[in-house]
């Protein structure tokens, strides 16, 4: 039984804050890297490639983090594993701030990564502590922290940067993960009633040796050769990896992943929609973040500043929180089994206007504005689909494994801009041909194309009403089928434990 948090005393009352307060610095701290790539390059003499790394290994290390930290949020190591987790930001933060050079900027953003791992703590910290009518609609925010927070991040960091140097960004990373840390270890409830769940410490390992043999692969794939032996032989071995570890996860008794939850169709479908969301979007971000300030001239970017290219993703994150309300209205209508590939064609719009329209930079606000609004969606639906359709005592790594799978989209997406711009780089170029934001774009557009496909065709038949949708009260739940409302073909579907 969950033990809900009274709101009349003062800590029950900030729970809510502070849960929403450490997403949006997971957020922020996570796209710390994004707006600095050019900054950063130049400062460190390095290649823009390289530099991306400043980015991907964060998204990296919280893909691998993620769900250890989801399996230990299921039991009685959920307070300290926040704490720890908002330590290790901390730590992260002053590495990435002091002047010892790229390598250590990069260890530092490692650190920081740990932090990505926090989201779906905070999501079962919210479901154990509050009423079911309140919890859906603080879940559903919990979930778009990742998007608002990035364009609250980006030109708050791009003006810190541009006044006082890259560094002074990662200062007030410091500054605001210091402050999450007080205010967690004052009001975060004990789960010392929760029961104890075994680490599965070698599916993490096997796990962090796929993920970091894949982007490593994507990332440097160029500059190696897409046929080098050392790429296949990458690639192969983190191939090998997973097929090793999707064995072990399925045999072992407490896995880090509960693999059987894709039989599941509408958990299955959840977790490839974040996929794919968080794909599009940081391969969007990274795309147009870096445009904006390519300098205007045979390389048709726009030369503004750091603040200006992060004044770009305030749109983004408008269009997210937007999304999150009109949500439960259009998916009433609709159910969530044709709003996620609405959505997905709403990412893909933007993806093709940013393809085909980059004459003026007002276009690029929109193409972000409109990107938000898809990104939104999806992000704002999927946790309801995954907690209503798993047993209580697994909902932590499920949407830990989730949030994996959102990071993991959130790194390839990265990467994969990278990858593409630098395929476009002349010899001796320090800046990409033009064409290689447009092929990207069309990449973009087959990705989301492939998505809406899949949450069309992937849940099947459904012969029964829409999905009715809760209002919490206090606010609108986003996207959350009730279980007593599923009809027997939806029954047959749920995970029972």
């Amino acid at each position: 039984m969950a033990a809900h948090t009274s709101d009349t005393t003062w800590r029950g009352r900030a729970l809510v804050p502070v849960l929403v307060y450490v997403g949006t610095v997971v957020a922020v701290i996570s796209s710390l890297g994004a707006p600095l790539i050019p900054t950063i390059a130049g400062a460190d003499h390095v290649p823009l490639s390289e530099a991306q790394w400043s980015l991907t290994v964060t998204l990296l290390v919280g893909a691998v983090a993620t769900p250890t930290m989801g399996r230990l949020g299921d039991g009685p190591l959920r307070r300290p594993t926040i704490l720890g987790a908002l330590s290790f930001v901390l730590v992260g933060s002053a590495l990435a701030a002091l002047p010892f050079g790229f390598v250590w900027l990069v260890v530092g953003r490692a650190f920081q990564g740990v932090g990505l791992g926090l989201i779906p703590l905070t999501i079962a910290t919210a479901r154990d502590n509050l009423p079911a009518e309140r919890s859906r609609s603080v879940i559903a925010l919990l979930s778009i922290t990742t998007v608002t927070g990035v364009g609250l991040g980006y030109p708050l960091t791009g003006l810190i940067t541009q006044v006082f140097g890259f560094h002074a960004s990662f200062w007030f990373g410091a500054a605001v993960s210091g402050i999450a840390l007080i205010s967690a270890v004052v009001v975060l409830p004990h789960t010392r009633h929760l029961a104890p769940r075994r680490l599965d410490a070698l599916g993490a390992i096997l796990f962090g040796a796929v993920l970091g043999g894949l982007l490593l692969a994507l990332s440097e794939g160029e500059s190696w050769g897409w046929t080098s032996p050392t790429l296949i032989s990458v690639c192969a071995a983190s191939l090998a990896c997973l097929a090793v570890w999707i064995v072990y996860e399925l045999r072992t008794g407490q896995p880090l992943v509960d693999l059987r939850q894709l039989r599941n169709r509408v958990v299955l479908t959840a977790d490839l929609m974040g996929l794919v969301a968080g794909m599009g979007m940081y391969l969007l971000l990274s795309l147009v973040t870096r445009l904006a300030q390519t300098p205007a001239g045979p390389a048709h970017g726009f030369g503004v500043s750091a603040v200006v290219a992060g004044l770009i993703l305030l749109p983004f994150s408008a269009g997210s929180l937007s999304a999150s309300r009109a949500v439960p209205l259009v998916a009433q209508r609709l159910s969530w089994r044709l709003t996620l590939p609405l959505s997905c064609g709403v990412i893909l719009l933007s993806m093709l206007w940013f393809g085909l329209n980059r004459s003026g930079l007002w276009e690029l606000f929109v193409v972000m504005g409109v990107a938000g609004l898809g990104v939104g969606c999806v992000f704002a639906l999927v946790p309801g689909l995954v907690v209503n359709s798993v047993p209580a005592r697994e909902v932590g790594s499920a949407i830990g494994f989730n949030q994996v799978l959102r990071y993991v989209g959130f790194a390839t997406g990265s990467a994969l801009s990278a990858a593409v711009l630098e395929s476009h780089t002349r010899v001796g170029a320090v800046l990409p041909d033009p064409v290689g934001y447009r092929f990207a774009a069309v990449l973009g557009c087959a990705i989301c194309a492939a998505g809406a496909v899949t949450a069309i065709v992937l849940p099947g038949r459904r012969h029964s009403q829409p999905d009715v949708l809760v209002d919490g009260g206090e606010a609108p739940t986003v996207g959350m089928p009730v279980r007593k409302g599923l009809e027997p073909a939806d029954r047959s579907m749920e995970t029972t434990g």
